[in-house]
């Protein structure tokens, strides 16, 4: 992320959580499967393989976590194997087992290639995996398969969609949980941008693992690449998305950075005032499409500037008139909208010098994220580089504005991050 993956943010202690308590799980597994042995060993092999390279070629695409598609829907496909051509369906260990030391084997080539992974990441993938199986286990009796018959049928894919549906909500419990404390985010809202990814990627995972599963139990090893060829090309279409955004991030930073060489804001003020929105944005329970909004337009929000005569004295745009600033933002705004991509953000924009009461306050059309910019670089300017007040002072400056410049619902936002210890 261009500015977010700065901010301020407590220390994961989930995450250490959630690597004890898959690592843990794993070796339980591991250590019941060598005891009682290893079913269907080409099966069992087959599915590690396809684990260890999916979680090879994982990828970020929505700048959250890391996604291995393969991985996850080889490992659900593994839960869901049934007869006829597999003759003895792997137990809750062996599926834990496989899962967890084939993703183990695919995270070493990264770790030994200086690319980016997330044990933790991995770990809640392991978790949702053994969630899943325990409750494929309990509801699919030891004699039901694919025998042909319209009840098995319509039994086992009921009992598999039961499965990948715990194996979601797993996840996404635990995600939220995670973004909560990572992001100081509400859980209700995390929990909603958790699901919102599940109904997404993660249902496309699932059906591929069920499919997976199907192809597999009818078709023996024929089955896999039948489904993973189809998988690999759909993860590539993903990974051009993910570089496109990664290019389009890196243009929309390199623009912000015109008004810092150009003297119209101080070193680094754009991407601190960035940095500020996108926690109160968090704070507010934004969801991720408006909290990537917000971030763009708090980066580009001085390009308008860019037109005025003059810049102001250290970059302190609050020192100009209010004709002066509205002009700029109106400027700006139309600038952004030139590149035909960015129209949510420019009217963040527009607004984003607006007084509260003759704005926001009667007129609900005016997005929230143009009050959490105005206050967000208000904040900067007397705390950053050009200011140089105490946070105390700089709320209390702002306080003073309240209901009149200021959202009052923003401030108070701003009140709660900087009481969390956020510091630029």
């Amino acid at each position: 992320m261009v500015t977010s993956e700065r901010v301020e943010m407590r220390r994961l202690g989930s995450g250490a959580v959630i690597v004890v308590s898959g690592g843990l799980l794993g070796l339980t597994a591991l250590a019941l499967t060598v005891r009682n042995g290893v079913t269907e060993w080409p099966y069992a092999l087959t599915f590690a393989l396809l684990i260890a390279i999916g979680e090879m070629v994982q990828f970020r695409v929505d700048r959250s976590r890391n996604r291995a598609p393969i991985a996850t829907s080889a490992a659900l496909g593994y839960v869901l194997l049934r007869p006829p051509e597999v003759s003895i369906p792997p137990d809750l260990a062996q599926v834990v087992a496989v899962a967890g030391l084939a993703t183990l084997v695919g995270i070493l080539p990264r770790m030994l290639a200086g690319l980016r992974w997330d044990l933790v990441v991995s770990s809640r993938r392991v978790l949702s995996v053994a969630a899943a199986a325990a409750v494929f286990i309990a509801v699919t009796p030891s004699d039901l398969y694919w025998d042909g018959t319209w009840l098995s049928g319509i039994a086992l894919t009921g009992a598999m969609l039961l499965a990948v549906l715990t194996a979601a909500v797993m996840d996404a419990l635990v995600g939220a949980g995670q973004a909560t404390e990572k992001f100081n985010q509400p859980f209700p809202a995390a929990l909603r941008d958790e699901v919102v990814i599940a109904a997404r990627i993660g249902m496309a995972m699932a059906i591929s693992g069920i499919l997976l599963a199907i192809s597999t139990s009818l078709l023996g090893l024929w089955g896999p690449p039948l489904v993973v060829v189809p998988l690999l090309l759909t993860q590539f279409a993903f990974r051009r998305f993910a570089s496109a955004q990664r290019t389009y991030r890196t243009t929309v930073r390199s623009m912000s950075r015109s008004t810092e060489i150009a003297g119209f804001s101080s070193p680094g003020q754009n991407g601190r005032t960035s940095q500020l929105a996108v926690a109160m944005g968090y704070d507010l329970g934004l969801t991720p499409a408006r909290i990537e909004a917000l971030e763009y337009a708090a980066l580009l929000s001085g390009v308008g500037q860019l037109a005025l005569a003059d810049p102001s004295p250290g970059g302190a745009s609050l020192l100009r008139t209010r004709e002066e600033r509205q002009r700029a933002a109106e400027i700006g705004a139309s600038v952004i909208e030139r590149s035909g991509v960015l129209d949510h953000v420019a009217e963040i924009v527009r607004h984003s010098n607006d007084p509260y009461r003759h704005g926001r306050a009667n007129n609900a059309e005016i997005p929230v994220e143009s009050g959490i910019v105005n206050v967000a670089l208000a904040y900067e300017q007397l705390v950053g580089e050009g200011g140089g007040q105490s946070p105390d002072k700089a709320m209390e400056s702002i306080g003073l504005g309240i209901g009149a410049e200021y959202d009052p619902v923003v401030v108070d936002s701003l009140r709660r991050v900087i009481g969390r210890g956020f510091r630029f």
